[in-house]
């Protein structure tokens, strides 16, 4: 039976809950009093140390001082309004903790990163070196770094939207060593016996009586062959670490997570667990009844020092998290760390990646995930629809099979993972974006992900260093010309902007703001029965009395197409009433009956969508 409700239900209350210090101690209790109403939420995507960036040299495998480098400062009032006109509510910020990277900050007390294990100059964010500080590259005064990146959430707050972070649990950098933590935290690893490959506390895995070596190959120089003291093609590690991606040989493939090693959640070597399971029943109850079966439990040491990290960003003033592959670790862990975050804040974001359609329900209903990736299925049908490839129609397949979680599936066009709409190897075009995220955001209460310099057209084509273009560069310097144009030097008014990208953009705006209709946020969804082309997709969203007729065309030609509905669809509006394009300028259509049918038909121009309204007094 289909859930009736609109997002991951937080009950209002008043709840007793502790905090905590490192590992399993409990510090004071708070009380949180909480509050919700239906809302359709749309994170924007941020790569932090790319956003502010007004330098254009994009030199490959350039320097900061070469390529430049954003910062949390960059993210002023122009630039949160601006990120706001969207519709956001949560702000991602990606790249925020401390990761390794290829710089020297020895003199603040930050060991320097070895880069024959590091994934470009600038570093991968998902290495992360330091779980209790933020990257000194996003500072302007590099002392002042957490001080600055508290201002940023400030100020987020300010303009009413609230701050995600990412969260990796699955691996950490290789060379992991924490100069913030809070007294009496210990390090990943502090404790471990590497005399054995695998204890239930050790937050590694390790390769007794090897030593780590490089991977090397014939198609890829460190730092693209750019000389630096420490790029020797060693590094010092003895005993080995599982790395990142699970590899176990002390060499890693050129292709592994080399840079990273696997934390160990109580997982043995040979599969089996070494911790509690779940038992059935709870699957069905809120993050109250997790929370305290966790209780009387002795866990592996790796899941306190997580709920720790979190608490401790909680305790910052971030209001969420984006869990980076999270089907890799454990569903009991998620169950433990999730209902943790939510006594502590019970309102808190939480956002898991995760690409096995099989283990959806299960990340949901025992992980206690808010929302997850609707990557491999909805997104990979809508690209394909994009590309041609699939008739715009078989977007209803996809939608059918996550019907009743759809609430907690969130839907993107782009991330830092994904192609540019705009490069060849996607769609070529920006403009296959416009009926694409009508789509995307309208067709459910699916929540929505913007990437920034998507509303512009950014087509990823810069050649940054580490990876290939394509997809905007998570691990080098580098500019972001369209993100660029939007910027201005530092305006955020697109006074440098074509017209086109300005079009584009004004383009999401208007999609974004469909997001107050009440329709849109909480309304079922109907396919409707459309002839006359297989390029155009259309369906009615309905709550109450409110109903939105949304057609889009996936083609480069105009088409025309007559829209049947079937006889409870047409309860929903009478002959000869008219309707009106909230969205485009497809105006004055006029409902008919023919042959006892009620229909109406409309044209729609190359790659054009409409949101059709009767323009009944309760809606407007």
């Amino acid at each position: 039976m289909k859930k009736r409700f609109y997002i991951p239900l937080l009950l209002s209350s008043t709840l007793v809950v502790q905090g905590c210090s490192d590992d399993n101690e409990s510090t004071q209790a708070k009380t949180i009093v909480n509050k919700t109403e239906p809302v359709k939420p749309v994170v924007y995507q941020v790569f932090t140390r790319l956003f502010g960036n007004t330098q254009t040299a994009n030199i490959p495998w350039g320097t900061k001082e070469q390529n430049g480098v954003g910062k949390f400062a960059d993210f002023n009032d122009a630039a949160l309004k601006g990120i706001k006109e969207l519709g956001t509510t949560h702000v991602w910020y990606t790249g925020v903790l401390h990761h390794a990277l290829v710089g020297d900050y020895t003199e603040y007390g930050i060991s320097q990163d070895d880069p024959d294990v590091v994934k470009g100059r600038a570093g991968s964010p998902y290495a992360i070196k330091d779980y209790y500080d933020v990257n000194p590259d996003l500072a302007v005064n590099v002392t002042n770094r957490l001080e600055e990146f508290s201002a940023l959430i400030e100020r987020t707050h300010d303009h009413d939207m609230k701050v995600i972070i990412d969260i990796v649990p699955n691996h950490v950098a290789r060379d992991y060593h924490s100069t913030a933590k809070p007294n009496g935290v210990k390090d990943f690893g502090e404790k471990d016996d590497t005399s054995k490959d695998y204890d239930v506390n050790n937050n590694f895995y390790y390769v007794p009586g090897e030593s780590f070596q490089v991977p090397s190959s014939d198609s890829y120089q460190v730092l693209g062959g750019n000389s630096h003291p420490l790029a020797d093609g060693k590094f010092n590690e003895t005993p080995a670490k599982w790395t990142g991606n699970g590899a176990r040989s002390p060499q890693p493939d050129i292709n592994d997570w080399y840079e990273t090693v696997k934390v160990n959640y109580g997982v043995k070597p040979d599969g089996s667990l070494d911790f509690p399971t779940l038992p059935k029943a709870l699957e069905n109850q809120d993050y109250r009844a997790h929370y305290a079966f966790w209780q009387d439990k002795e866990l592996p040491n790796s899941w306190y020092k997580f709920r720790n990290i979190a608490l401790y960003w909680l305790d910052k003033g971030v209001d969420g998290f984006r869990y980076d592959m999270a089907e890799m670790v454990p569903v009991e862990f998620w169950s433990f760390l999730n209902s943790s975050i939510k006594m502590h804040k019970p309102d808190a974001f939480l956002l898991a990646e995760v690409y096995n359609p099989l283990m959806y329900r299960t990340y949901i209903h025992q992980g206690k995930m808010d929302y997850l990736y609707d990557k491999v299925g909805f997104y990979d049908t809508l690209k394909a629809i994009m590309q041609g490839k699939q008739a715009a129609s078989s977007i209803f397949n996809a939608q059918q099979k996550v019907a009743d979680i759809e609430q907690h599936m969130l839907h993107f066009l782009e991330n830092h993972d994904e192609q540019r709409i705009a490069s060849p190897d996607f769609a070529g075009d920006a403009a296959w974006g416009k009926p694409a995220m009508v789509v995307s955001h309208l067709i459910s209460r699916s929540p929505s992900l913007l990437y920034f310099g998507q509303d512009v057209g950014e087509d990823g084509s810069e050649e940054a260093g580490f990876g290939k273009p394509t997809r905007t560069s998570i691990f080098d310097y580098i500019g972001v010309p369209a993100h660029q144009a939007w910027m201005n030097n530092g305006k955020f008014d697109g006074g440098q902007l074509t017209a086109e990208q300005a079009q584009l953009r004004q383009y999401y705006i208007s999609i974004m703001a469909l997001n107050d209709l009440p329709a849109i946020v909480a309304g079922d969804m109907a396919q409707l029965m459309i002839t006359g082309s297989d390029s155009v997709v259309g369906f009615v969203r309905t709550l109450g009395q409110q109903s939105l007729w949304v057609l889009s065309n996936f083609s480069q030609q105009a088409q025309t197409v007559t829209i049947t509905l079937t006889p409870n669809q047409a309860t929903m509006l009478k002959p000869n009433s008219t309707l009106y394009d909230l969205l485009e300028s497809h105006n004055g259509i006029l409902v008919s009956d023919e042959k006892q049918n009620t229909t109406f038909t409309l044209t729609l121009d190359a790659l054009s969508s409409a949101v059709l309204t009767n323009k009944a007094d309760h809606e407007l």
